[in-house]
């Protein structure tokens, strides 16, 4: 009871200190501040049984030119039997369990930032499911989010271009998913050799060279034994990105990576990769890229994805040879093409890679397929949601639509007035766990305060 009237005192204080805050600032430009109050219910897998709790949170959002702030403060409770019984997984931390104090509060912040991706300027703390650095051979589009609603991560974005400070030979990009456990992070120095020069096109030639690691790939305890000490992932690459076109209806660059993913734990020699492809924008709005692979044995490509979370175990099998089974090398492909319209109100991007030659053998020359698709408000009335879809291991035509080996989620939204109804589904399938298949699920009702 103490946890309830503790949150419930946040909440009281939330509600009527914010709005004097905000209505004191508002004349300040450019300030901006909001807060909604979410009810409704949610389903966590506790012990692997789903276990319904109610849900009460309110989320500030604040913002100063480029400076946002959002805060997620939020209660689960349920009545039983026995009463009025709070989710104490949410508050109080257990050591056994992998929650620190730091895993359960540094959540309270859903991200603070400056700027966005590309500016000579970003940082981003909180929740992030773009973590790319350089051209994404080695991390792109790595997620923290993958375990909401039952475990938010806080992780890390800091970009730094020396343009800023009028040196634009040199930047850098850095990341990490997850700050409590610093578990995986990576950086990218980059160099601009020629940009002194005013060369035309080949100033803007980018040259630079990535380290990525994963400290302990069983730091989510996704591993089948939870006494499982993996040895810690690393790898390295060099890269170039070379802007040929960017206009603002037509851009092309060209780039490539050389990465390499040393000896570790039962791998005992060195294996290498490559990448080279083309990409950029067609009339504004439409997205296009296309990749050769060419990948040596037991070289794990886009190691830290968007899945990676949900897929440790498995890469940490293929990257360390844990089974003895060698992957072979293959030269492949990867494709992608999207759309964006009304400044991203609408939304559309899919990628498929695969191998030009497939090995029934090795699962991981099988295409693999990434989509994801927004409706943002006012494009259909008073609905907008989100969707996307992740499937791995496509060896038949059917294989697109079975919901085996796949990650599915999907936010469908209803707003009327100041109050947005949200249904969030979540369905995740691995073979190695039991039970396989893991689903989320959630019913809310979100007003916006002000």
């Amino acid at each position: 009871m103490k946890i309830v009237r503790y949150v419930l005192v946040l909440a009281l204080i939330a509600l009527f200190v914010f709005p004097a805050f905000s209505q004191e600032k508002k004349k300040d430009e450019g300030f901006n501040f909001g807060m909604d109050m979410e009810l409704g219910a949610e389903t966590f897998n506790d012990g692997g049984i789903p276990i319904s709790y109610q849900k009460l949170s309110l989320n500030p959002d604040i913002s100063f030119g480029k400076v946002g702030i959002g805060m997620a403060i939020t209660l689960h409770y349920r009545f039983t039997d026995d009463g009025l019984k709070v989710r104490t997984e949410d508050w109080v931390p257990d050591a056994s369990k992998g929650k620190t104090f730091l895993d359960l509060y540094l959540p309270l912040f859903r991200y603070v930032r400056y700027g966005h991706k590309g500016d000579p300027l970003y940082a981003k703390i909180g929740s992030i499911d773009d973590g790319t650095l350089g051209n994404g051979f080695i991390m792109g589009g790595y997620s923290n989010t993958n375990f909401l609603p039952e475990r938010r991560i806080v992780g890390l974005a800091f970009d730094l271009d020396g343009s800023l400070f009028q040196f634009p030979y040199l930047g850098v990009e850095t990341f990490t998913g997850n700050l409590a456990k610093f578990d995986v992070f990576g950086s990218r120095l980059y160099a601009r050799p020629l940009i002194g020069l005013n060369l035309p096109i080949l100033k803007d030639l980018q040259i630079g060279t990535t380290y990525a690691m994963d400290r302990n790939p069983n730091a989510l305890k996704t591993f089948i034994n939870p006494d499982d000490k993996p040895d810690a992932v690393s790898m390295f690459g060099f890269d170039f990105r070379q802007p040929v076109l960017s206009s603002d209806l037509f851009s092309l660059a060209v780039f490539g990576d050389l990465d390499f993913q040393p000896a570790s734990g039962n791998k005992t020699e060195t294996a290498s990769g490559g990448l080279l492809g083309f990409g950029g924008k067609l009339i504004g709005f439409l997205t296009y890229g296309l990749n050769a692979l060419f990948l040596g044995e037991n070289f794990v490509p886009f190691y830290f994805d968007s899945t990676y979370d949900l897929y440790r175990e498995a890469k940490y099998e293929m990257f360390n040879e844990s089974n003895g089974i060698p992957i072979p090398g293959y030269a492949g492909w990867l494709a992608s093409l999207g759309f964006s319209f009304l400044d991203d109100k609408l939304s559309f991007t899919t990628s498929v890679d695969g191998s030009f030659k497939v090995d029934s053998t090795a699962d991981s020359t099988y295409p693999h397929l990434n989509a994801v698709v927004k409706v943002g408000k006012d494009i259909i009335p008073g609905f907008f949601f989100d969707a996307s879809y992740d499937k791995r291991y496509i060896k038949h035509f059917s294989d697109l639509i079975s919901p085996e080996n796949a990650v599915i989620g999907a936010d469908i939204n209803y707003q009327t007035g100041p109050a947005v109804i949200t249904l969030g589904y979540d369905l995740r399938y691995d073979a190695a766990s039991d039970p396989q298949w893991t689903t989320t699920a959630k019913l809310s009702t979100s007003i916006s305060l002000f």
